[in-house]
C-alpha cells in the first residue's frame, strides 16, 4: 500500500488495523500524542512503534490484538465517512474495467469519503495524475483528510469543488470515472477531455439509471465497447468440519458501465442492425 511506511517495522503516523479475538477490525493511526482507545482499554502507541506487522499487542485491560498495516480491503469499510463508500468488491473490477495503469491521467467525480481516490492514486502511481470533482465541500474535506491520514502525501492529486458536467476541462485524459446519479449529463464533457481510446466508467446503484446511461451513450454515437457488469461476492465460513457460505452475502451494491471514446469524426461505425 502506498502509505508513509509500507514496509518494515511500524513507524509513527503509520495507519494500522487491529484485530481482536473475533477478527473484528479497528482502524487507527500511530499518533504518538495520544493512546489508541479500543474496547474499554487503551494501547500506547509506543507499544506498537518498532514492532513488525503481525505482532500481538495488549491493551490496558490485557486484551490481545493483532496489528497490521491495513490492506485496501480492510481500510475502505473502516474509513470515517458521511456518505456510502464504494466497497472493495467493486473497486477491484473498477481497476480492471477502467484499465488503470501507472502514469495515467484520471478524472473522478464525486469523491465521497475518498475510498476510490485512494484506490486510483495507488493504481496510477507517483507518475500519474488524479483530478477529483466534488459538489459538496464537506465531502471534499473529509476525503482529503482521509487520504492524508490513511494514504499519505499525494502531490499528484487535485480536488476541485464544482459540477463536473460543466467544469471539467483537463486535457488529454486517459480515464473518466463517475460515481454520480446522472452520469449521462457528463457525456459531452467526458468526450471532450478523453483522448481517443480513453475509457469512461460509471458506477450506478439502479438498473434504471444504467438504462438511461447506456441509451444516452448509444444515442451519442461517439463511444463504443459499451458494457455493463455487476459483481456479486460470497464469503465462506470454514471452521472444523463446517464449510458453508456465510449467512450474510455482499450481493448487489452497484453496476459498472464502461465505454471507449472513438477518434474524432468517425463514420461507418459497425453496429448491429
Amino acid at each position: 500500500m502506498h502509505s508513509r511506511h509500507p514496509r518494515g517495522p511500524f513507524q509513527a503516523d503509520d495507519p494500522v488495523i487491529l484485530l481482536d479475538r473475533k477478527d473484528r477490525e479497528y482502524l487507527a493511526r500511530l499518533d504518538q500524542r495520544r493512546a489508541i482507545a479500543i474496547r474499554g482499554g487503551k494501547i500506547a502507541v509506543d507499544d506498537i512503534v518498532g514492532k513488525e506487522e503481525g505482532s500481538v499487542v495488549r491493551s490496558s485491560v490485557n486484551e490481545p490484538f493483532l496489528v497490521f498495516r491495513p490492506s485496501l480491503a480492510q481500510l475502505i469499510p473502516n474509513l470515517p465517512r458521511s456518505a456510502q463508500v464504494i466497497y472493495p468488491k467493486d473497486l477491484g473490477p473498477i481497476l480492471i474495467w477502467a484499465d488503470l495503469f501507472a502514469g495515467a491521467r484520471v478524472v473522478e467525480a464525486g469523491v465521497g469519503a475518498g475510498a476510490l481516490s485512494m484506490t486510483l492514486l495507488r493504481a496510477i502511481g507517483e507518475t500519474g495524475q488524479l483530478f477529483s470533482y466534488e459538489l459538496r465541500e464537506d465531502f471534499a474535506e473529509l476525503a482529503q483528510k482521509n487520504v492524508a491520514r490513511y494514504f499519505g502525501p499525494a502531490p499528484n492529486w487535485s480536488v476541485k469543488l464544482g459540477d463536473v458536467a460543466s467544469a471539467l476541462d483537463e486535457p488529454d485524459i486517459d480515464r473518466v470515472i463517475l460515481d454520480l446519479p446522472e452520469p449521462w449529463q457528463v457525456i459531452e464533457r467526458a468526450w471532450r477531455v478523453l483522448r481517443p481510446g480513453g475509457i469512461l466508467l460509471c458506477y450506478l446503484p439502479t438498473v434504471l439509471q444504467v438504462k438511461s446511461l447506456v441509451d444516452a451513450l448509444r444515442d451519442d454515437k461517439r463511444f463504443a465497447c459499451i458494457e455493463t457488469t455487476e459483481t456479486l461476492m460470497r464469503f465462506w465460513h470454514i471452521k472444523g468440519m463446517s464449510a458453508r457460505p456465510q449467512h450474510r452475502m455482499v450481493a448487489h451494491t452497484g453496476f459498472l458501465t464502461s465505454a471507449r471514446r472513438l477518434a474524432n469524426d468517425q463514420k461507418d461505425i459497425p453496429r448491429a442492425p
